[in-house]
């Protein structure tokens, strides 16, 4: 390429620019509004002006307080001066040198004598160098070392020669029913825009492409799913719902029941169940799952639960085991600490199919477990395990029916790129007899009465959890790490109370034995970072400090929040904001205070924060997009979404030549993400 040797040609690469083509899709990250240059006789107070001129002169300067000034006059070209000031950047002085030719954008002020602009945007200018013509300036992504005007320039040469060879992938049909323009086109407008409106039209057909082939990608491994492995259709009928509702001992909520009915239908096909069942905390979707294994087990099939943490499966085979005590199902629980002769006795009744189900964490997925008839399979909080962990359930000539639980509310747009090959059922009613949590903003001042508050209603018989963000303290003396506010908290507000600490530092066996003793009642209050997000039900644990509270989403706070939901008693939940919040955090910590519904939360994160936040990127397997924005774009995933299902309908294999471009880029994109979509 023209103007790239071999050190500019290293810089691209960190781009990830290896090939001219991938020139084209650098795409901008912004656009830089450029105007008509004006001269010094036509500025005004408070203007939005754009000049070009020399610098004439430079100074820069300390003032009391360490902060640092530094002015600059310029000579407009056209006559006149202009003087640039700028608080606390003194690198500024090594760039501005007299004789150097710049633009500069900013608000202009009059201070009686001259015109200045405080903190402008500039850019340096070559001697002969004409300034850009009024438009719009694409501003890239860059890497230290290669300017914005030189990747503009290496880019406007590659758009050049090869924007009017690009093949396009989307037949015209297909353009003009979804309102698309063509790829050449595309590829101009975004690069070298005359408007919004053509960066619009530009980013719509860009983003679009790129949300089509994801869902396709997920819609032709659904398909591939449903077609080419069935699963045992299971039996089911009024007189099989009612003995298992009975079993259960609960009245469902109307939300449960459309849950189990959903499940219900999905079971009775060959066609494998691939659902998600989506309920905010303390909601009952374990009334759903255990409909679900009964379900299986009352058509001679086996089921198996994988939960995160041994504590949770634990918990989860004693209700099973009660709930179902005096009835012929058999429930075993399969766990990594196991024995190793008890073990080997578990997995030989498991291939025997005596054991009707298996509940376990991730040593379900050793290759020794080996079913007699697996017939259903539920994940309780899927995203804390790997896609490939999960799909080690799946092997075998049969397919298992599949039941995802979640109890982190999930927006709609992530839902459909997360799981887009699911069926999602959701559930918002809380069934009777869960006591209220009262949720908090609390006041630095008052904190003494919210400790005080605290340590009686431990002393009454209840149990707490105090959340740190970090394990240690920062270099910020007020920020406290978990070990330091433990260590105060024994000494001080809850001295003589059975206090304990747990953080990620502590090995597997050192947090089972913590959580063990906690849900026994052995610990009055646990410190944790937020390692007890999830796992962990103790109905007995009402109370909640949080501290620092604006370094976490409102997502994840609802979750911990969730740890207080879980029994008869009320919960209490005071949050803190750590004394360099900023006054978004309130106003987002009052809405945690303000609702218990963690859809609306979640929905609010992700339009603050993004996917990475939400769910923790790379744990969750969110899809990375080189121009479509999740958040912004959610009205065309739901379009591109509809035309790839449609697509696959009619052609599940895109076999038709018109789609033989597409099919490349599928097969590039399948490649990136792995089995995406198989398990959700």
């Amino acid at each position: 390429m023209p103007r790239v040797g071999p050190r500019r040609a290293e810089l691209l690469n960190k781009l990830g620019i290896v090939r001219p083509a991938d020139l084209l899709f650098h795409f901008p990250r912004a656009y830089r509004h450029v105007s008509t240059l004006q001269r010094a006789d036509q500025l005004q107070e408070r203007m939005m002006a754009h000049v070009c001129g020399e610098v004439q002169e430079i100074e820069g300067r300390s003032l009391d307080g360490g902060r640092h000034v530094l002015g600059c006059l310029i000579a407009l070209e056209g006559g006149g001066h202009l003087r640039l000031t700028w608080f606390n950047q003194p690198f500024r002085q090594e760039q501005l040198k007299r004789g150097v030719r710049l633009l500069a954008t900013g608000v202009v002020k009059s201070t009686g004598i001259s015109w200045q602009m405080v903190h402008p945007e500039i850019e340096l200018l070559g001697p002969d160098e004409a300034p850009p013509a009024p438009g719009l300036i694409p501003v890239y992504p860059l890497t230290e070392g290669l300017s914005n005007k030189q990747l503009e320039e290496i880019i406007e040469r590659a758009v050049a020669l090869l924007a009017g060879d690009l093949q396009e992938a989307l037949p015209e049909t297909f353009r003009s029913r979804h309102e698309l323009i063509g790829i050449s086109e595309a590829i101009r407008a975004i690069h070298r825009p005359r408007s919004e409106e053509d960066v619009e039209r530009a980013r719509r057909r860009l983003a679009f492409q790129e949300l089509l082939v994801y869902q396709l990608v997920l819609a032709m491994q659904r398909w591939q799913l449903q077609h080419h492995r069935p699963a045992p259709a299971v039996s089911h009928s009024a007189l099989i719902h009612q003995r298992i509702l009975k079993r259960l001992g609960h009245t469902p909520t109307d939300d449960q029941l459309d849950a189990c009915a959903a499940v219900a239908s999905d079971m009775q096909r060959t066609v494998p169940m691939n659902r998600l069942l989506q309920g905010d905390v303390g909601t009952g979707k374990t009334l759903v799952a255990e409909y679900a294994m009964l379900l299986a087990v009352a058509s001679g099939q086996q089921a198996a639960l994988m939960a995160p943490t041994e504590l949770l499966a634990r918990q989860h085979a004693g209700r099973l085991a009660a709930t179902l005590a005096g009835s012929r199902t058999q429930v075993e629980l399969l766990v990594g600490s196991m024995p190793a002769g008890e073990r080997q006795e578990l997995m030989q009744r498991i291939a025997l199919g005596t054991v009707d189900i298996v509940v376990g964490t991730q040593a379900l997925l050793s290759p020794e477990v080996q079913f007699h008839q697996l017939g259903l399979v539920v994940v309780d909080e899927q995203h804390r395990f790997g896609v490939f962990q999960r799909a080690g359930l799946l092997g075998g000539d049969r397919q298992p029916h599949y039941l995802v639980l979640t109890a982190t509310p999930i927006p709609r747009t992530l839902s459909m790129t997360l799981f887009g090959d699911l069926d999602v059922s959701l559930i918002r009613q809380r069934p009777e007899g869960r006591g209220r949590v009262h949720t908090y903003l609390g006041e630095l001042e008052q904190k003494p009465k919210w400790w005080a508050f605290f340590r009686r209603q431990i002393e009454q018989g209840r149990q707490g959890y105090v959340v740190v963000p970090r394990i240690e303290a920062s270099d910020d003396e007020d920020a406290l790490g978990a070990s330091q506010v433990f260590e105060q908290l024994v000494q001080q507000e809850l001295s003589g109370l059975r206090v304990e600490l747990l953080h990620g530092r502590f090995s597997s066996d050192e947090k089972q034995s913590v959580l063990e003793r906690f849900a026994g009642g052995q610990i009055q209050v646990l410190v944790a970072t937020t390692v007890i997000e999830v796992g962990i039900d103790v109905p007995n644990a009402t109370l909640m400090t949080i501290l620092d509270a604006d370094r976490l989403g409102l997502a994840q706070l609802h979750q911990l929040r969730g740890r207080v939901q879980r029994g008869r008693y009320p919960g209490y939940v005071c949050v803190y904001v750590s004394r360099e919040a900023s006054p978004e955090d309130n106003v987002r910590l009052t809405a945690l205070a303000n609702t218990q519904d963690g859809f609306e939360l979640a929905e609010m994160d992700w339009r603050n924060r993004g996917p990475g936040d939400l769910l923790g990127t790379r744990q969750s397997g969110a899809p990375r997009f080189r121009i479509a924005d999740l958040v912004r774009d959610a009205e065309l995933l739901d379009e591109a979404r509809r035309a790839a299902q449609e697509l696959i309908e009619h052609d599940p294999e895109l076999a038709d030549p018109q789609w033989q471009r597409l099919r490349q880029q599928l097969r590039n994109r399948k490649g990136e993400q792995g089995e995406v979509g198989t398990v959700g």
